[in-house]
């Protein structure tokens, strides 16, 4: 059966086998509790879901995953064309928004209406070296990396806390957070003021139940992720120091993304949790 699913599964029915068997072990030898692994199923059954950036790469998939996980998933993308193919595929809701605009952003997160679970996954990098990083570049990417994220999570939590519900808040960072990239200066900043802000937010929200932590992969091949990564020049020396010796894949991010959205990373708050294959052990 293990071997079937490997071959023809879902993301999401391989991810539930994983936490089941994980459960199960922790279960059986380490906890006098007598827990059901069905308890730590992925089942996001009457939870709704806002997923910002959704239109294309890992937040995309993340809003396939959380759908295929009975998430109602509420999508936020600036391009109409994705939302509209996202909306074929998994029958979400959407929003159109340039979260650049702060005006845009509320009303996103004020029309998205109550949500249970969140995924701020929009961002933009613009590659520049830091002599020549313009003020215009630097302020675009603080708007959508930082700045959108905070209007759209003070009004999420505030309706979670309104409404006396816990929630779980994912932050999509960047090994940027933690490595230093040539071009990047205002990217790397972006992210590394990410999850500070996330730290912060886990310790003010956590008191009402909400949960807040970021997620930091390293590169994703995604279509800018494969333009940008796929000269051995550049991207060979970063794969040299993965030990899995491989780039990530959107599923991957997505796949964890769910995973601290959910009741089975309960006691999981203010991580930032690099997705890297071991590129921070080498």
């Amino acid at each position: 059966m293990i071997e079937t699913l490997f071959r023809t599964g879902t993301a999401p029915q391989l991810l539930n086998l994983l936490i089941t068997d994980y459960w199960l072990l922790i279960t059986v030898f380490h906890s006098p509790m007598k827990l059901s692994p069905s308890d730590y199923h992925l089942d996001f059954k009457n939870k709704r879901a806002l997923v910002t950036g959704a239109g294309k790469g890992i937040g995309r998939e993340i809003a396939v995953q959380l759908h295929g996980f009975n998430a109602q998933v509420v999508a936020v993308s600036r391009t109409e064309s994705d939302l509209k193919t996202l909306k074929d595929e998994i029958g979400c809701e959407t929003i159109i928004a340039e979260l650049a605009d702060p005006a845009e952003a509320k009303r996103a997160a004020e029309q998205a209406g109550d949500i249970d679970l969140l995924a701020n996954n929009a961002a933009i990098a613009i590659l520049q070296p830091f002599l020549k990083t313009t003020v215009d570049a630097w302020d675009a990417t603080m708007a959508v990396n930082l700045r959108a994220i905070v209007i759209i999570s003070q009004v999420i939590a505030a309706r979670m806390i309104a409404r006396g519900v816990p929630g779980s808040i994912v932050n999509v960072s960047s090994m940027a957070r933690f490595q230093a990239l040539r071009d990047h200066a205002a990217y790397c900043a972006s992210k590394a003021g990410l999850d500070q802000l996330t730290a912060v937010m886990a310790v003010e929200l956590g008191e009402h139940g909400i949960r807040v932590n970021s997620i930091n992969p390293t590169v994703v091949l995604t279509e800018m992720g494969k333009r940008a990564w796929s000269d051995p020049a550049k991207g060979g020396p970063m794969l040299a120091r993965i030990p899995l010796g491989r780039f990530a894949e959107c599923e991957d991010i997505a796949s964890v993304a769910c995973f601290l959205l959910s009741d089975a990373a309960n006691m999981l708050n203010g991580l930032a949790l690099p997705i890297d294959g071991g590129f921070h052990t080498t």
